[in-house]
């Protein structure tokens, strides 16, 4: 499949075009790494790929470093996925999902209640299924170097708390942009309402829309809690971020140098998860202590059955269902 290159993607990348060549021409050493983030600095992906670049300080004698570009000062994550490929960015933290249209084998992770826990997440992706898929990414310009994680998604609203999927009739729950989300949620018997992340609140206080679905930090940060007080803990989908590098950059470079960036990544993945079990833990105690209501539902094989016509939908070639017997096969690794 061959990426259009978008005229405000090609604006950003000449931009960052002319910012390489005045590296190039004012500085040898240390390689630069220029990364992009569209997290704040403070959010734990930031925070890894800070690790990252100060492990390839030390493992290199000053020879690689990383300039992080947090806060999404170099664009979305479309866009930054789009220049990385064009060899305009050299790494970029991205969600999976705007890596379907390209590897469509990596919508399988995106599965609602494809993961029966996070430590069954993180072995699927630490393991050969995970190495499989950062090494699918590479005949289309990436270079796959780790998974991060996102937290599970659970749903929210402002009326009352849900034990069942028709618990759940009636209520507008925003959804992200993507045909899988929306239909996961009319599953359930919700109505699901796509609408940007900064919407959310505003929409919820007025009406529009009765709640949404996220991760516990996301729900704190956002403060949607405010509005929309009631929690289930659903953990309905447990979709993991992925670390790339532009193969433009990587073919570059040595051998040595490969090899680094490689156990960089690799070695920025546990510190991560600290970091957001960490962040996670302080989110739900915030809430709680904010009298937020908090639940779970009585019996989570009726909303599990639910995802039937979901899964006949999206899972539609041998390999995706090939890749998701393999999947729910993987044993959890105790952590």
């Amino acid at each position: 499949m061959k990426v259009k290159l978008t005229k405000s993607t090609a604006y950003k990348l000449a931009c960052l075009s002319i910012l390489l060549i005045s590296t190039l021409c004012f500085a040898n050493k240390p390689l630069i790494l220029r990364t992009a983030e569209t997290q704040p600095a403070d959010y734990p992906t930031s925070q890894a790929l800070e690790f990252m670049g100060e492990k390839l300080r030390e493992w290199s004698d000053g020879e690689i470093d990383i300039k992080l570009y947090s806060g999404g000062q170099l664009g979305d994550e479309k866009d930054t996925l789009e220049i990385t490929i064009f060899g305009g960015i050299d790494l970029a933290r991205i969600n999976i999902a705007p890596l379907n249209s390209i590897v469509p084998e990596t919508n399988v992770f995106g599965l609602p209640f494809l993961f029966r826990s996070t430590a069954h997440m993180r072995s699927v992706v630490d393991g050969e299924i995970g190495e499989e898929i950062l090494a699918a990414l590479e005949p289309y310009g990436l270079i796959g170097l780790a998974f991060y994680d996102s937290g599970a998604r659970s749903l929210y609203n402002n009326s009352h708390e849900i034990h069942r999927p028709e618990d759940l009739a009636g209520l507008k729950i925003r959804v992200q942009n993507s045909n899988l989300a929306v239909a996961m949620v009319d599953a359930l018997g919700a109505n699901p309402t796509p609408m940007g992340f900064g919407q959310v609140y505003e929409s919820i206080v007025l009406g529009t829309i009765d709640g949404g679905e996220n991760n516990w930090p996301s729900y704190e940060a956002s403060r949607h809690y405010e509005a929309a007080p009631y929690y289930t803990l659903t953990r309905h989908t447990m979709t993991p971020e992925v670390l790339v590098m532009s193969k433009h950059r990587w073919q570059k470079l040595t051998r040595t140098q490969q090899n680094l960036i490689r156990l960089a990544a690799k070695s920025s993945v546990p510190y991560m998860r600290q970091l957001w079990d960490m962040r996670v833990d302080a989110a739900e105690a915030k809430i709680i202590s904010a009298g937020g209501h908090i639940g779970e539902p009585d019996d989570m094989q009726p909303f599990v059955d639910a995802m039937k016509p979901v899964y006949q939908k999206f899972v539609d070639t041998e390999i995706k269902r090939k890749l998701v017997e393999r999947i729910l096969a993987v044993e959890e690794n105790d952590e």
